[in-house]
Parts: structure tokens; sequence; C-alpha cells
């Protein structure tokens, strides 16, 4: 399986496993408060994240950090127009999609979500690196035999 294909892979992951976490957080006894509320602002931008890499495998974390927290963004900016809670009147995934009414701490809690997703994106990618060929597992970036990377030769 190739790099692109395995960081599909691992995005379509991220994106079930943050998809599992928003129910989880509205299903076990947090359903309505602070706890769900915030926490399912940063798992929305999260799971923009994981869809931005899905489509576009080779992108930066800062780059995909920097999309999803401008979409989520967006939306929430949109929410001061009369458009997402006619939307969401009328359709649930418009309602999951785009919400109904602007609250300006869910935009700090986008941002907690971009940094959390770019974090461990960073974080996936050297220890990716890291398990390469020559490279002892579990030890990112040091290779075997001598200091600097560099091979004796034969």
């Amino acid at each position: 399986m190739g790099s692109l294909a395995r960081t599909r892979l691992l995005a379509g992951g991220a994106a079930v496993m943050t998809v599992g976490a928003g129910l989880g957080i509205r299903g076990v006894g947090a359903g309505t408060g602070a706890v769900a509320k915030y926490g399912g602002d940063a798992l929305y931008t999260v799971l923009v994240y994981t869809l931005v890499v899905l489509v576009a495998p080779r992108v930066r974390p800062l780059a995909a950090g920097a999309v999803a927290l401008g979409f989520s963004w967006a939306v929430e900016v949109l929410q001061l127009t009369s458009v997402p809670a006619e939307l969401a009147a009328r359709s649930v995934l418009a309602r999951l999609v785009l919400g109904s009414t602007f609250n300006a701490p869910d935009l700090l809690w986008y941002a907690v979500g971009a940094l959390g997703a770019a974090l461990a994106h960073t974080a996936v990618a050297r220890w990716r690196r890291g398990a390469g060929p020559g490279r002892p597992s579990g030890v990112p970036g040091v290779r075997r035999g001598v200091a600097g990377g560099r091979s004796p030769g034969p």
C-alpha cells in the first residue's frame, strides 16, 4: 500500500473515531453540558481537519489546520445570518453541519480542535518517518549504527 493510500486510510479512520467521540460525548451523561457543547465544537473542527487530509493527503499540518479552522469560523460567522437556522429547520444534516445560532466562545474551541488535530497529525507523521527502513521502531529520527545517520559503508 502506498504512502498516500495509508495517509487516506489513517485520515478516514480518524474521521470515524472523531464522529464516534462526538456521539460518545453526547451520550455519556455530558450530553447537555459545557463539555458536550465545547468538546463538540473542537471535534467538529477535528472532523473537518481529517476530511481535508482525506482529500489532500500531502497537506501539511499547518495548512490543514488553517483550512479546518477557516471553514469552522466561516460556518460560525454565517450563523449571524438567518440562513443556517432556516436550513436547520428543514434538514437534520444541515443542522449538524451548519448549526443554527452564533456563539462567540465556539470560535475559541474551533481553534483548540484545529491545534489538537495539527499536533496529532505532526506526531503521526514524525512517527511514520521515524519507523521507516533502517530505523529502530519506537525511536523516530534515529538510525542504527553511526551518529549523524551516515553509514560507514561496506
